[in-house]
């Protein structure tokens, strides 16, 4: 398959789920039709997106700032990024048809159509530039246009399938959020959002490469090398390790750079305490060649998600206690 030049290497797909590829979309119910579009765009994902990128508003702000600026950032964060993930399932429809994990999303289906999802997410991504270019302002545009194409392009096109960094820079894309935020505020971008943008960049692998570990035979049999599918659990969990310690290093950095205070070095040393600790004991149950059940690796990916919202909950709230 080829797009926009780019080559993507095609794997053999088989339909998947309860409904048959073959019918013709406009002949299934409304209600379902209209949730398989809602779930081309990742609802859950999208969560912790605007988990980033609100309380960064506040901290922009130091203190509350304009709700209506708000709700229109998280329209428009939401289109953008559901625009990019519709195109993400529309380039990927091949490996989710073989994945256990993906073979109930909408084009696997057939309760959607490539050319719907294509179009689909392509409407997403111009509505969503022009809502924050002309509601918001246009750096926050640009910002949020080229996440969408660093995650579909490079990300999913490029580097997906072709290397375990993939999602090391292929991350990049989920970090943007924090930019755009402050963005929004301010028409300008700061010290504070690089280093929350440094975080999230840290944050993901560790975050990934658990639930890599857990699925990695859907990973191993499409052919993408995510680093789970290449090493050990050994190796894997020692680099979970080396981009925790960087990662709760660099979520220090606030506070002396002058942005937030006691409140929010007490959460963010306490937090990342617990996410040290839930990293070490995954690398010691790895050393000890735990596998299965055993090995807990989902224990600190379901830590990450509480970690991020905990540390961004603290972004929100440090301006009022300072």
């Amino acid at each position: 398959m080829s797009l926009s030049g780019v080559c993507v290497t095609a794997v053999e797909s088989r339909p998947a789920g309860v409904l048959g590829a073959s019918q013709s979309p406009s002949h299934r119910p409304f209600g379902a039709r209209v949730k398989a579009f809602v779930a081309l765009t990742k609802p859950r994902i999208i969560e912790l997106l605007l988990i980033t990128t609100v309380p960064v508003m506040f901290l922009a702000q130091q203190g509350v700032p304009d709700l209506g600026l708000v709700l229109l950032t998280c329209i428009g964060g939401y289109l953008s990024a559901g625009g990019a993930n519709a195109l993400n399932m529309y380039i990927d429809r091949d490996i989710d048809a073989l994945m256990d994990r993906t073979s109930q999303r909408p084009l696997v289906t057939g309760m959607v159509s490539p050319r719907e999802c294509l179009a689909f997410g392509i409407t997403l991504a111009v509505v969503s530039t022009l809502l924050f270019g002309l509601a918001v302002n246009w750096l926050s545009a640009w910002l949020s246009l080229g996440a969408l194409l660093f995650y579909v392009v490079v990300y999913t096109m490029i580097l997906k399938r072709r290397t375990s960094q993939n999602i090391v820079w292929g991350g990049i894309a989920g970090c943007m959020p924090v930019l755009i935020g402050w963005s929004a505020v301010t028409n300008s971008i700061s010290w504070a959002p690089v280093v929350l943008f440094m975080v999230i960049f840290f944050w993901t692998p560790p975050h990934y490469w658990p639930l890599s570990m857990k699925v990695r035979e859907d990973y191993a049999r499409v052919g993408v090398p995510m680093l789970p599918v290449i090493a050990s659990n050994k190796v894997v969990a020692k680099q979970i390790v080396l981009y925790s310690w960087v990662m709760v290093a660099v979520s220090l950095l606030l506070t002396p750079l002058g942005y937030t205070g006691w409140f929010y070095t007490v959460v963010a040393l306490a937090a990342g305490g617990w996410w040290l600790w839930e990293a070490h004991a995954l690398q010691n149950r790895a050393k000890a060649e735990v596998t299965g059940a055993k090995l807990k690796e989902m224990r600190l990916f379901h830590w990450s998600i509480t970690y991020v919202s905990l540390l961004f909950v603290a972004v929100a709230v440090d301006p009022f206690l300072r």
